[in-house]
């Protein structure tokens, strides 16, 4: 049995989830997101990685699963994530959990089977493979659909490993 946390940063809303893995079996454990406030960035940063230590503090995860930063327009909005991302990322490797990272298209492909579909249907599918009788926020969607990507690669890797 192992818990994974899945992270989807960003400045103002960093998303998570946290699923447990047990054999084949997937199942949900919490979710939410970190919400920032201020104009002050460096703060902002400081509520990030205080709140991921708290989830890793709380669910102790094995593994942690990132979204990696890509850059459509605005460069300084990629150099804020990144920097958000990177807060995330040291509250998660201090208390020594693996970390491993998926693009956005990856992770959307991996779930819903389209790598350029839409929040809805990440949305949609997260509810469905975890049985979720709500519908997470479009951040915490994300965490977890990041954290179902990472459970299905890794399976991918262990049967290669073994063949």
């Amino acid at each position: 049995m192992s818990y994974i946390l899945g992270i989807d940063p960003g400045s103002r809303v960093t998303g998570f989830g946290v699923i447990r893995q047990q054999g084949n079996k997937v199942t949900y454990i919490n979710s939410g997101c970190i919400r920032t406030e201020g104009a002050d960035f460096a703060l902002r940063l400081r509520e990030i990685f205080e709140g991921v230590q708290q989830i890793v503090k709380t669910y102790q995860p094995e593994m942690v699963a990132i979204e990696k930063v890509f850059v459509k327009i605005n460069v300084d909005s990629a150099l804020k994530l990144g920097q958000a991302r990177g807060a995330a990322l040291c509250a998660c490797v201090l208390d020594g959990a693996k970390v491993s990272e998926y693009s956005p298209t990856q992770v959307k492909r991996t779930v819903v089977g389209a790598g350029r579909a839409s929040k809805e249907q990440v949305q949609h599918m997260v509810m469905r493979l975890l049985q979720l009788s709500d519908m997470p926020s479009s951040d915490a969607a994300d965490a977890l659909a990041i954290a179902l990507c990472h459970v299905q690669h890794e399976g991918i890797r262990r049967m290669a490993s073994v063949v």
